[in-house]
């Protein structure tokens, strides 16, 4: 592996760190690895410029941008990803960012960067659900390190956002009664029970209930209560 030492943000701080990317998504066969990127929003363009160097260093994408408009402006990524956003912009605040995206649905973790930061502020952010709050000058580790940890947290929320599909698309697949079948089926009743609760027979649940296995691809009974659980259909 190729180490290097890198002096940025904070004049007094080296760091070693691996210079391949560590955090790509798991990729199909024939299909590109994903590889994430970190979005730096930043009027001055000297800390743009050095946590741009930064960030690459340590084998990631970056993105910059100088104000909020720029990059609210931009189209999002399905890439994992993270944000690096300076708490004063000229246009907006970060924290009027943070609410705007909350507001969009768009859930990427942000690590607020402020060299005018205070108590209330940091807690307002982070209760918010900011990853982490740093005033300047901060340490690079500290920074790279805030980052693996949005990038991860991004990972595996896309992970479940797809899996969530995939379960969703699977279950406008099955019939209306396959559908009650199910909802029966993953509350503990048996099939003679279902077949009371839906006036039928028997076999014909017995029947049902297999089709909704198959188109759900679910192995077992508890992995089928578990999408159930997943799709919202009955609480954990």
């Amino acid at each position: 592996m190729n180490y290097e030492t890198v002096n940025c943000c904070n004049p007094s701080s080296r760091i070693l760190f691996w210079s391949g990317t560590t955090l790509k998504p798991s990729a199909k066969p024939n299909e590109k690895p994903v590889h994430p990127v970190v979005y730096v929003v930043d009027d001055d363009i000297s800390v743009r410029e050095a946590l741009s160097s930064l960030i690459r260093s340590a084998g990631l994408r970056v993105e910059t941008f100088s104000s909020a408009r720029e990059f609210l402006g931009q189209n999002p990524t399905d890439a994992p990803s993270c944000l690096v956003l300076d708490v004063r912009l000229p246009d907006q605040s970060g924290l009027a960012v943070q609410r705007e995206l909350t507001a969009g649905d768009n859930q990427i973790p942000i690590i607020f960067i402020t060299g005018h930061g205070d108590i209330p502020m940091s807690v307002r952010a982070m209760k918010a659900g900011a990853v982490e709050f740093l005033t300047k000058p901060f340490d690079d580790q500290e920074l790279l390190d805030a980052i693996r940890e949005a990038i991860k947290k991004d990972t595996e929320s896309k992970a479940r956002h797809s899996r969530t599909a995939e379960l969703r698309n699977r279950y406008e697949t099955l019939t209306q009664r396959e559908r009650e079948v199910m909802s029966l089926v993953v509350r503990g009743l048996l099939n003679k029970q279902v077949a009371s609760e839906l006036g039928t027979s028997e076999i014909t649940v017995k029947i049902q209930r297999g089709k909704v296995m198959q188109k759900m691809r679910a192995g077992s009974l508890a992995e089928l209560v578990h999408m159930a659980e997943t799709l919202g259909i009955i609480r954990g």
